[in-house]
């Protein structure tokens, strides 16, 4: 398939053509006319939730309200308010604070009923991204026989700010996590409207890269999101390390951000704060209440304790992350020596022998190289190990993977140098090379068609492996087994362990417990 996308506006300009046929379906607010697009059928920004604004700002997704006659679902709708772009070098999306919309893609002819689902939650630090980016499109996917739906859900400070009007406000003694509840409520749409598509509602598949990935992880640890799938996918991303080291993501000081946050944008009460324009509520120290929370509502439990006391959602996953993450997330030619030191003593403090030693460096250069180790591991590597180690002290099979192909990224673009970094197994995974017209190659068409295969095998059935693939073994324990998915495909053991272990040994110090034991609730008190 050729796409020849180069903008966002010339991928969604492909929506109008006159040769596509128009569907309608019947969704619990409506009927809804679709487009066919390259042997896939599509109906896009379709509400899930009443908009979030006004005087909804900072409260509970609602019902989306119904419509008469046909609505066409032929256009994506803007993306949630944010500040810059969740991949260097995609175009800014169109955005406005009316966002709560998803989409939803088939087979061309259908496929029939009880389809697996797939529901794709994007990445971007939890204060951009956009549904609309032509990588994120689900016609590859469909075309192998599934359903599937990408969504909006909001960011930044309008989904995450937590603030003890809102806690009051809320009768449930807790704040923040908006953008988590669109999540949950989109996948309640998709238990109640799915059918009509062609899809299971008991068949559900969650997917996520970066925030994406950490938002499953925060999913299958809240128990309001408790049987709305049956599996997840996790890519470069979870969120289990001591809350310790995060104090902000525990409401009491959660609360404190948020009136900081206020102050700064000139609201001295909620009242205010909700007759600011959007373009003001981006600004100020936005940046210090744009990231969950651990409070009552949503999220009693933080990720670590809910897993360790077994009382995660026990369904099959398949998680992992790339082999030199930081590439693309931190630029290295700037780093030195000197303030390298610097940044790891601001912030750890006097670093413990056995955490300096694991990324040892004399000279510029050695500090380039332990930098983008210590990034891959602390921000990736270790969360997904320690992700597969305690959700496979369950019954439910673990597959984990380890991503090693350098994609051919145009030299002189800003992703030259990325390598097999975060981002790269997008392009992979939903089986979009020809998106892009890079110098692809066969070892690169085997890598897309083998992974799409095995995500697609999974929401079938829970196990990647399926015929003609090669064979992907279940992870068993600290050392592996993984899968590794680059030039070679197949089954490889959990490299780095010292610096991962190094990593367990500092969190267990902080935490005051050893990995895997259980920790009692964080109440609102604190």
């Amino acid at each position: 398939m050729k796409y020849a996308v180069a903008t966002l506006a010339a991928a969604l300009s492909l929506l109008a053509l006159p040769t596509q046929a128009a569907m309608t379906v019947r969704t619990e607010a409506g009927l809804a006319r679709g487009v066919q697009i390259e042997g896939a059928r599509a109906w896009l920004g379709l509400p899930y939730a009443a908009p979030p604004v006004g005087d909804r700002r900072w409260r509970p997704p609602a019902p989306a309200p119904a419509w008469r006659g046909v609505r066409s679902a032929s256009a994506f709708a803007p993306a949630c308010p944010q500040v810059g772009v969740s991949i260097p070098g995609e175009p800014p999306p169109r955005t406005a604070e009316d966002c709560l919309y998803l989409n939803v893609w088939t087979p061309e002819g259908g496929g029939g009923k009880g389809l697996p689902v797939m529901v794709f939650i994007h990445g971007g630090g939890y204060t951009n991204g956009a549904t609309a980016l032509p990588l994120y499109w689900g016609d590859r996917l469909a075309r192998r026989g599934v359903v599937v739906v990408s969504l909006n859900y909001r960011l930044g400070p309008l989904g995450f700010l937590a603030h003890p009007e809102l806690t009051a406000e809320s009768g449930a003694g807790g704040s923040g996590n908006y953008g988590l509840m669109d999540q949950i409520a989109a996948l309640k749409w998709v238990r109640r409207n799915i059918a009509a598509f062609g899809g299971d509602p008991g068949s559900v598949t969650l997917f996520g890269q970066s925030a994406g990935s950490m938002s499953i992880s925060l999913l299958m640890a809240s128990p309001h999101a408790q049987g709305l799938f049956q599996r997840a996918i996790g890519q470069s991303g979870g969120v289990f390390e001591p809350l310790q080291l995060a104090p902000g993501y525990l409401l009491p000081q959660a609360e404190r951000d948020g009136q900081a946050y206020a102050a700064s944008v000139g609201a001295d009460s909620l009242k205010a704060l909700r007759a600011l324009p959007v373009e003001t509520l981006l600004g100020g120290r936005a940046g210090q209440v744009s990231h969950p929370v651990i409070e009552p509502a949503i999220l009693p439990l933080s990720p670590y304790q809910a897993y360790a006391a077994g009382r995660q959602a026990h369904v099959p996953i398949l998680i992992g992350s790339n082999e030199q993450e930081g590439r693309s997330l931190v630029d290295l030619s700037g780093v030195t020596a000197a303030g390298f030191q610097a940044d790891l003593t601001r912030a750890w403090g006097p670093l413990p022998p056995s955490l300096a030693a694991a990324y040892p460096f004399t000279d510029d250069v050695g500090a380039r190289a332990a930098r983008a180790g210590f990034e891959r591991d602390l921000r990736f590597g270790w969360d997904m190990w320690a992700w597969a180690r305690l959700q496979a002290r369950g019954t439910r099979p673990v597959w984990l993977y380890r991503f090693t192909a350098n994609p051919p990224f145009p030299a002189g673009s800003v992703r030259a140098d990325w390598g097999p970094s975060h981002f790269a197994e997008l392009w992979y995974m939903f089986d979009h090379l020809d998106q892009e017209p890079w110098a692809w190659t066969a070892t690169d068409r085997r890598l897309a068609d083998t992974m799409a295969g095995y995500w697609v095998n999974f929401a079938r059935t829970g196990n990647p492996n399926g015929p003609g693939l090669p064979p992907w073994p279940r992870f068993a324990g600290d050392e592996g087994p993984l899968q590794e998915l680059g030039a070679g495909i197949g089954p490889s053991e959990v490299t780095g362990l010292g610096p991962l272990r190094v990593f367990d040994a500092t969190y267990d110090a902080v935490r005051g417990t050893p990995f895997g034991q259980g920790q009692a609730a964080i109440s609102p008190a604190g």
